[in-house]
């Protein structure tokens, strides 16, 4: 025997095949510890960066870290002060700043910071200027001027870019910013350490932004700590916009009731809208970790809960006016039941509701438009803004918002995409507040390029021929296999599939319910979870889904928008999403907060061939954010010239009906592995069934009307 071997085999490791990796050594979203929650750290100009532990190997490839070169001989060098550092990946990269005590730091190092993280702040509305009165001699020469010029050149309406004083670390909030300890110190418990991209440009523009912009930009701007600001927010998935939105209202309402010594009540003072059932009840309970030892009161507004509002007659609605428009003044059983089932008013300080609840409370019944206000409410949040400015909760939003009659509301917008039709809406109806209310500005964040999916997710399209191939397809990536397969990417169990119907997603279940053996768990496995199921059973779903019994969940569009799932290791887009932001937000369930090895696969078959470019485009942009180039990108250059574009009719129409072959009252749509020979047979035998059943029924009612005719009783 060589003892050289002998030796050799206790020092060095086997060379692994890629086919042999562990499953251990994967770089999953749900193994591991938590990932940097930072999505972008660009060199900073002048600065060079440190390279990573890992990077500074042996030019042998045998893995010894190189060490520095110490010198004992130089002489003692001064501790450098604390200052404002940016990390990446758990390091520090040291940027030239003050320290954490209030002094701001300069206008370039901004620049450089903000630019790094790739954030970009616009003015979107500019302060009122002023203007000569209508018969001065200027507005007449103004006029006149006007008219000799045929053509008039368009003003120049580019938005001013900002470079306010960016948040570094959680630790600044309570030095800097002055919020409350007690918020403080449940940061700190929640794990909260260093901020995201979305936190680090918006919480000081929320929180104080005179601070953030300095006093004389926010003069410029008309920034005041009393009128404050409207704010639109553009991040991804999974970057930590609910924090981001959460702190300053409950921020707001705890300096105010400080500086009024308002103690022990509760008064509804913010109103947070989402779309979904699901993400509003995680809103809830995010905000009740934040106030947590607090006074204030976070709240879900479930169907006919009442809440402090004021009717049109401007009087306040409280235990003894219950009385809605219409009602006889006189009381009676019937009024005192009826008074019974609405129960008391909610106490709340801040209320989390989705438009359908809320708007049912505040308009009447004979009357779709909204009666009641509120008076109270200075901070409207619209979580995913984007769809609920859409057509499908335009009228329900634009109703809340009218409701909110407070001079000094402030509203913010968040989503992780923004169409530029909705940004024009948001900004019509700012502009069209009363002239006598205070100027607020309208400020906008983008994170990295706008509408794209985050870059730390691998995303993948499959041609899988036929609805058939698409069946076999997700039974592949059920099935164990070698990470040798460059064609399939590496997806395990727990993870998402997508469907476009609800018929779809349980006819999909149905068929994937016995793929995972019984000795793994079986059909308990596998769920589906969509609109049609009570809230009782989707919060079942979901809870199941959290503790990782459900290992492949089936749903719809339902959870595409804002719902966290930390361990959440790929999506699969079973049927192709209906626009760009859909994918946007379906593939952002995975890869939460910067945790790296997630993996988005969209299906697509010959009928999907006129849509997938929208798809197509979206994992090109992401893979240019995360600088992947040739066989590491998604999506190669040639199939991108090959896929067909979609025109802007056809776009429409396919965001509003989706794919015409797989609606369900389209023959042919449900999902099986059934030959069509065997579904003929298998509707033949059931219509016999009922046709039988229908038979036996008319017989039955013949005979005991026969029964009737003959029995003439006791008078005949």
């Amino acid at each position: 025997m060589d003892i050289l071997k002998v030796l050799s085999r206790g020092t060095r490791k086997p060379s692994r095949g890629a086919g042999n990796v562990p499953s251990s050594s994967l770089k999953l979203p749900s193994a591991g510890a938590k990932a940097h929650p930072q999505l972008f750290h660009d060199p900073v100009r002048g600065q060079k960066r440190k390279r990573k532990a890992e990077e500074e190997t042996d030019q042998d490839g045998e893995g010894g870290v190189l060490l520095p070169e110490v010198d004992f001989f130089a002489p003692a060098v001064e501790e450098e002060k604390p200052g404002r550092v940016a990390h990446e990946a758990g390091e520090k990269v040291a940027i030239a700043a003050p320290e954490v005590t209030g002094e701001a730091m300069g206008e370039e190092a901004c620049r450089q910071l903000l630019k790094s993280h790739r954030l970009k702040i616009t003015l979107l509305s500019k302060p009122p200027t002023m203007r000569p009165p209508e018969g001065s001699t200027k507005e007449r020469k103004k006029k006149s001027k006007i008219k000799e010029k045929e053509v008039v050149k368009p003003k120049d309406d580019k938005p001013a870019t900002l470079y306010p004083q960016p948040l570094t670390a959680f630790s600044e909030l309570r030095h800097v910013y002055g919020i409350s300890p007690r918020v403080a110190d449940n940061l700190v418990q929640e794990g909260y350490k260093v901020p995201t991209e979305v936190q680090m440009g918006s919480l000081p523009l929320l929180l104080r932004p005179e601070i953030a912009l300095g006093e004389e930009k926010a003069s410029e701007c008309h920034v005041g700590s009393e009128t404050g600001l409207d704010f639109m927010a553009v991040a991804p998935t999974g970057s930590g916009k609910t924090i981001s939105f959460l702190m300053p209202a409950v921020n707001s309402i705890m300096r105010r009731r400080a500086r009024q010594k308002i103690c022990q009540t509760h008064e509804l003072e913010a109103v947070v809208v989402a779309p979904t059932r699901e993400l509003a009840f995680q809103i809830v309970n995010e905000g009740r970790k934040l106030v947590m030892g607090t006074a204030l009161k976070v709240v879900l507004m479930k169907k006919g809960m009442r809440v402090m509002a004021v009717d049109a007659q401007g009087e306040t609605l409280d235990e003894g006016e219950q009385s809605d428009e219409g009602d006889d003044e006189s009381s009676g059983p019937e009024d005192d039941e009826r008074e019974a089932a609405r129960g008391p008013i909610t106490k709340a300080d801040i209320l989390v509701t989705t438009p359908m609840p809320l708007i049912n409370f505040l308009a009447s019944k004979n009357s779709s438009q909204t009666f009641k206000a509120l008076p109270t409410v200075r901070s409207l949040i619209l979580d995913e803004a984007d769809v609920l400015l859409d057509s499908l909760f335009l009228e329900q939003t634009m109703g809340i918002w009218s409701a909110c009659t407070n001079p000094s509301l402030q509203t913010t917008f968040w989503s992780a995409t923004m169409p530029s039709g909705i940004e024009n809406l948001i900004r019509d109806k700012l502009s069209s507040r009363s002239g006598n209310l205070p100027h607020r500005p309208l400020l906008r964040l983008v994170v990295g390029l706008k509408d794209t999916a985050v870059p730390n997710v691998s995303h993948k399209l499959v041609y899988t021929g036929s609805e058939n191939g698409k069946l076999l397809a997700i039974r592949q990536l059920l099935r164990p296999r070698s990470l040798s397969d460059p064609s399939v990417p590496p997806l395990r169990p727990p993870f998402l599939v997508f469907t476009q119907t609800i018929d779809r997603a349980a006819a999909l279940e149905s068929e994937l319910k016995y793929d995972i053996p019984l000795e793994a768990g079986g059909p308990s496995r596998i769920a589906s979870l969509h609109s049609r199921l009570s809230d009782s059973a989707r919060s079942a779903i979901m809870r199941r889904f959290r503790a990782g019994e459900i290992w492949v969940l089936v749903t719809t569009d339902v959870l595409a928008r804002g719902v966290d799932f930390a361990g959440v290791n790929g999506v699969v887009h079973y049927d192709v999403p209906t626009s760009a932001a859909v994918y946007v937000h379906r593939s952002g369930r995975t890869g939460r907060a910067g945790r790296e090895g997630g993996v988005a696969v969209t299906l697509y078959t010959k009928e999907d061939i006129p849509h997938v470019k929208l798809v197509a485009n979206v994992i090109a942009a992401s893979d240019r954010q995360a600088g992947k180039k040739g066989d590491e990108a998604g999506v190669q250059r040639w199939l991108l010239d090959a896929l067909p574009d979609l025109s802007k009719r056809n776009k429409r129409r396919l965001r509003a009906r989706g794919v015409e072959s797989r609606r369900s009252d389209v023959k042919g749509s449900t999902i099986t592995s059934k030959s069509g020979y065997e579904r003929q047979v298998e509707s033949k035998r059931k219509w016999a069934i009922e046709g039988t059943k229908r038979r036996k029924r008319e017989v039955g009612d013949k005979s005991g009307k026969d029964e009737e005719e003959e029995w003439g009783g006791f008078d005949d």
